[in-house]
C-alpha cells in the first residue's frame, strides 16, 4: 500500500481487519439463522458464535493493527526506475485487452487446471463423500497458483506493450476471476443435489460465495504480486545511459 503511494492506511488497515471477515460473519449469521428456523442440526450454537466473534476481535482484529503499524513504518518498495509525475494518455486498446474478455480468458485456464479436483472436493462437502487424496490436492493447488501468476502475467505484458500502465487492479481482477468461474460452476454441481427447500439453496449459494469470494481475493493476489515481480524485473534490466 505504501509502495502505491497510499495515504489513508488507517482506512486501509480497518478495510482489511473488518471487510472480508465482516461479509463472511454477515453471512454466517444469515445462512445459521435459516438453518435454525428448519430445524437443521448444522446450525451452529450461540457460544461458537461469541468464541468467533472473540476470535475475531481478539486476535485477528489487533493482529491486523499491529501488522499494520510495523509494515507501514518499513520502507517502500523501491521501483527501479523513476516514473513522470504526469501520466501519460492511454492509446485505444485492442478487443482482446478489454475488461471482460481478460475476466473470460484469465480465469478459465486456473479452473480448467483444477475444476476435476473441484468437484471431488464438492462432493466431499455436500453428497457426504469420503475425500482421502491431500497430497493430489496440494498438486493441483500449486499447479492453480503458478496458472494464475503465468496467465496474469501475459496478459499484463500485453498491457504494457499497449502502453497501459493500470495493471494493478487489472491483474488482481484477471486472476480473481477464476472465483467468478467456481462460483457459476457450483450452479451446474447443485443440478445434481436434490434440493426441494428454500434453505438448502440459502445455504448451498451462501456458502459456495463465500469460498468463491475467498478464492478471488486469494488468486487476485497472486496476480498482483506476480505482476509486481514481473514488471520490477524487466524495468530494472533497462539500461539507462
Amino acid at each position: 500500500y505504501k509502495t502505491f503511494k497510499g495515504k489513508s492506511w488507517q482506512k486501509a488497515t480497518a478495510a482489511v481487519a473488518f471487510g472480508f471477515p465482516g461479509i463472511c460473519f454477515g453471512l454466517f449469521i444469515i445462512m445459521n439463522i435459516v438453518a435454525l428456523s428448519q430445524g437443521s442440526s448444522d446450525a451452529v450454537p450461540v457460544t461458537t458464535m461469541i468464541v468467533l466473534l472473540v476470535l475475531w476481535f481478539g486476535i485477528s482484529t489487533p493482529l491486523v493493527f499491529f501488522g499494520a503499524y510495523f509494515g507501514y513504518k518499513q520502507e517502500a518498495i523501491e521501483f527501479p526506475v523513476n516514473t513522470s509525475s504526469i501520466p501519460r494518455q492511454i492509446p485505444d486498446q485492442p478487443w482482446f485487452m478489454s475488461v471482460p474478455f481478460s475476466l473470460m480468458v484469465g480465469g478459465i485456464l486456473p479452473f480448467g487446471a483444477c475444476f476435476v479436483e473441484l468437484y471431488f472436493i464438492l462432493a466431499s462437502v455436500w453428497t457426504d463423500q469420503y475425500y482421502y487424496v491431500f497430497a493430489f490436492l496440494l498438486l493441483v493447488f500449486g499447479i492453480l497458483i503458478i496458472t494464475c501468476a503465468e496467465i496474469t502475467v501475459l496478459f499484463n505484458y500485453f498491457q504494457l506493450t499497449g502502453e497501459n500502465y493500470h495493471w494493478w487492479w487489472r491483474s488482481f481482477t484477471t486472476a480473481g476471476s477464476t472465483g467468478i468461474y467456481v462460483f457459476l460452476y457450483s450452479f451446474v454441481y447443485f443440478k445434481q443435489l436434490e434440493a426441494n427447500a428454500f434453505a438448502t439453496y440459502v445455504l448451498y449459494f451462501g456458502y459456495m460465495g463465500l469460498a468463491s469470494l475467498g478464492l478471488f481475493l486469494m488468486t487476485g493476489c497472486v496476480g498482483v504480486m506476480s505482476c509486481l515481480l514481473f514488471n520490477k524485473t524487466i524495468f530494472g534490466s533497462i539500461k539507462i545511459d
